[in-house]
């Protein structure tokens, strides 16, 4: 199982996105991404973390193997790959070909979705 802890809900991702994790993970579960001041210490985020390494660590206990995507805010995220990897648990971020097209003063900014990398 994978875990999706990111600001992109799975029922968004592209198409390939999602048969990647089914061929790889078998199955994906949503965890909100939680939001995080920016006003707030490295301590209260590192504290977050913990919480969130405790709440994983029960879905462990209750759903048995699982994986975690994890993307978001750098220190939350630094803080909680190192946590999870110190318990066993695999952590993977998305990796995808950006593509940039400008027309002006307007960008838009377009992800492909590629492949899981590992942490």
């Amino acid at each position: 199982m994978l875990i999706n802890l990111t600001n992109h809900p799975s029922n968004k991702w592209p198409a390939e996105q999602m048969e990647a994790a089914i061929r790889q993970f078998q199955n994906v579960e949503d965890l909100p991404f939680p939001a995080i001041d920016p006003q707030w210490s490295g301590d209260r985020v590192a504290i977050l973390a913990q919480q969130y390494k405790e709440d994983i660590l029960a879905l462990r206990r209750n759903k048995g193997t699982l994986s975690l995507h994890l993307q978001g805010e750098f220190t939350f995220t630094f803080h909680l790959v190192n946590l999870l990897k110190s318990e066993g648990i695999d952590c993977y971020v998305s990796t995808s070909h950006r593509k940039v097209v400008e027309q002006g003063n307007k960008k838009t900014v377009e992800f492909n979705f590629v492949r899981f990398r590992k942490y």
